[in-house]
């Protein structure tokens, strides 16, 4: 379904982002291998996160939802304890989840069993061997007919070994895998990064009470620990909230809150960004929650400027780029993003797709090489933009509709289910105005 986004008033009062997408990923998984009944509150029901809950009661894991006091939804997953998988009843169908694909083939590579995993059109032509890889010198082995992609079977062995693995490219998911791996491994395993990348396992191991070593860019996990079960609310997503807090900067006379927003150091890159450039972002109460960094953050206007930004801050910003492109086109000057190579194998080569809907709507920008220059201060709008079936570049453009001169489309928005259910609703309910082509 096709959708415009029309320009509007100031954006005013308080929107609820739905729970973090990568935490929530983790608690489904780290609750599965627990020893008894956990319970998480705030988990975000989006399709991704629901493929991953569903891969997991093909397994043997019972999952179930209820409501709590106050009718809020709470998950309740029944360990089975590390070890304790049963071989899948079916094909693990991940749909356009990159991250439960590469999370769930890491934890299942050291049962001795085989899983058979696919997912949607995007997702099977992403990149699996960076996962693979570092899976395969465990023991585990995988079968593909595409070159290491997806459709793909995964069949551990009885004894995995413990490996030191070098990431040769900063990859929080890569990573994960490693360590979900480990759980069910004798031994110590060690996972060397180049960049600091999201720590949400870790953090969520130790908060669970499992000895994990870290390094400057190392960390060392002692397998087969007891996992106990716990009590866990998610906090919201930051990568969600990005679009928010982006349309309010550049609607004039916008005043918005976001309540309870995970501000983990390695994932807000984009707001140390749009605080360089000018941005008036406030963090308010801040907490831990879960081991995690949690703040309410308030939204006001602001006349952004453009700046460069490095290719080091990458890693803790890579999924904001494309709505940092659209801050970029209000702002004043030539903002220059640099390293963004990863940005071509997501959902789908989200460089080229950020450059052909900034080109659809009058945007002066260019690349060269994986540096993307967008220059501020035109934005005519008019266009339609091909989404490639990725939900961020499709809620991007609909963000720029909100500023540009002419009303902006988007080609399908039924993918943005997949990380913010509700989006256009919440939107709406701060003033945005959506349209169905």
């Amino acid at each position: 379904m096709s959708v415009t986004s029309h320009k509007v008033a100031a954006l005013k009062g308080t929107l609820l982002v739905p729970g973090d997408k990568s935490i929530s990923h983790r608690a489904l998984i780290f609750g599965s291998q627990g020893n008894g009944a956990s319970e998480i509150h705030g988990l975000l029901e989006s399709e991704d996160v629901i493929h991953t809950a569903q891969a997991l009661q093909s397994m043997g894991v019972n999952i179930t939802k209820t409501k709590g006091k106050n009718k809020a939804t709470i998950w309740r997953i029944d360990g089975v304890g590390t070890g304790g998988l049963t071989e899948p009843n079916d094909v693990l169908y991940m749909g356009n989840s990159g991250t439960g694909a590469r999370l769930m083939m890491g934890l299942v590579s050291s049962y001795p069993f085989t899983s058979f995993f696919n997912g949607d059109e995007s997702l099977r032509k992403r990149p699996m061997s960076r996962v693979t890889i570092p899976l395969a010198q465990s023991g585990a082995q995988f079968l593909s007919h595409t070159g290491e992609k997806l459709p793909l079977s995964v069949t551990g062995i009885r004894e995995a070994l413990p490996i030191n693995y070098t990431l040769p490219v900063a990859s929080a998911q890569v990573k994960s895998a490693i360590l979900l791996a480990a759980l069910n491994i004798a031994g110590k395993t060690t996972v060397v990064e180049p960049i600091a990348t999201r720590d949400h396992t870790e953090r969520m191991l130790k908060y669970l009470g499992v000895e994990v070593e870290s390094g400057e860019h190392s960390i060392t996990l002692k397998g087969q620990p007891e996992l106990k079960a716990f009590d866990l609310t998610v906090p919201g997503d930051p990568s969600s909230a990005a679009f928010p807090i982006v349309a309010a900067l550049i609607t004039k006379g916008s005043d918005i809150t976001l309540p309870n927003i995970c501000i983990n150091p390695l994932r807000i890159g984009l707001y140390v960004t749009l605080l360089e450039m000018g941005a008036d972002i406030e963090f308010k109460n801040k907490t831990e929650v879960a081991g995690e960094l949690v703040a309410d953050i308030r939204v006001r206007s602001s006349k952004l400027k453009g700046i460069k930004v490095p290719a080091s801050r990458a890693p803790s910003m890579i999924d904001e780029y494309p709505i940092l492109a659209i801050a970029a086109a209000m702002a004043e000057g030539d903002t220059i993003m640099e390293g963004l190579e990863e940005l071509r194998v997501k959902e789908s080569d989200r460089l080229a797709a950020v450059a052909a809907g900034l080109e659809a709507n009058g945007v002066t920008h260019k690349i060269e090489g994986d540096t993307l220059t967008v220059t501020g201060g035109k934005a005519t709008g008019g266009g339609l933009v091909e989404t490639h079936f990725d939900h961020r570049i499709a809620m991007s453009f609909l963000i720029l509709g909100m500023v540009a001169k002419k009303p902006v489309g988007v080609d399908d928005v039924s993918m943005i289910n997949t990380s913010f259910p509700n989006f256009m609703e919440l939107m709406a309910g701060i003033g945005a105005e959506f349209k169905k082509a």
